[in-house]
């Protein structure tokens, strides 16, 4: 047996491919858009304004949505509804992220602190987004991060994971005070973004272990704050190979639809025989490969 355009992703562990599955249902053109709720949102905008623990927050938010609508039952049916859906998505949220992130070999960890001398706040984050938009086009960098407060100052930040391919600017070794830990510190600054914007930190990431405390320390921002994940453009969450039986440890997951490879698998193209190379072993074949963004028509997760 073997697997055509299985479509693989990292889960931080082990890859796992989605075979292609034969057309077993008519393809429907006419898919409505989706229109937003305008009851839906209010409520999430609510719970996020809220303060104290989940239970008080939905019990806050399903008073002032009965004040409006005047039936209680009602009332605590929509918001925990609303809210049940919200978390199913903030899920499919996460797990996209960790699969575009288990595919990619990131070489630094960035912060980008504002600073009121050069820009107002709206300034900083439009300029830097279009800063980095520009150097993922022209210089094929790669990122993933979310803007935060420092907890004392509220001073706003970017935190990211980048792939710089082409660095730009110089790194300057420099030291300063840490309001954080109250200690010196030494940081490696980029002197492009420091004429630009202000305050700039470029950590390597020299192995996992690196990768893994930045995730984790994005992570800890998205889950406290709920800022919304900045993504480059083209940033895949699969790639697309043809696999053979013999690279397959087990079939897992609903129904059995996805396959367990072995860390050694190969990719293969069944159309001209030619064996295309190992993905653990070489991370750079995935950029060369079909990419994929979502489980398109033919794929079930």
């Amino acid at each position: 047996m073997y697997y055509p355009k299985t479509k693989v992703y990292f889960d931080g562990s082990h890859f796992i491919g989605i075979p292609h599955e034969k057309q077993l249902w008519k393809k429907r053109n006419n898919i409505k858009k989706k229109v937003k709720n305008e009851t839906e949102e209010k409520i999430k905008e609510l719970y996020k304004k809220e303060t104290g623990t989940k239970k008080e927050k939905t019990e806050k938010v399903i008073e002032k949505i009965n004040e409006e609508i005047k039936d209680e039952e009602k009332a605590k049916e929509i918001v925990k509804a609303t809210l049940e859906k919200e978390k199913r998505n903030k899920i499919v949220r996460l797990t996209r992220l960790y699969r575009k992130i288990g595919l990619q070999q990131w070489t630094h960890f960035c912060t980008f602190t504002y600073d009121s001398n050069k820009l107002t706040e709206e300034e900083f984050r439009n300029k830097l987004l279009t800063c980095l938009r520009h150097l993922s086009h022209r210089k094929n960098w790669k990122y993933i991060g979310v803007f935060e407060r420092s907890p004392n100052l509220e001073r706003l930040h970017f935190h990211g994971i980048f792939v710089i391919a082409e660095m730009v600017g110089e790194i300057i070794e420099t030291k300063d005070y840490s309001t954080k830990t109250h200690q010196m510190q030494i940081t490696h600054q980029n002197t492009f973004f420091l004429e630009r914007f202000g305050r700039n930190d470029f950590k390597e990431i020299i192995n996992n272990a690196g990768v893994t405390d930045a995730v984790n320390y994005i992570m800890k921002y998205i889950r406290k704050t709920g800022e919304k994940v900045i993504y480059s453009k083209h940033l895949q969450t699969y790639f697309v190979a043809d696999i053979l039986d013999n690279d397959v440890v087990c079939k897992i997951g609903q129904e059995d639809r996805k396959i367990l490879l072995f860390d050694d698998f190969k990719c293969l193209d069944f159309e001209t025989g030619e064996v295309l190379g190992q993905p653990n072993k070489d991370k750079s074949l995935i950029d060369k490969l079909p990419k994929a963004y979502w489980l398109s028509f033919g794929y079930r997760a």
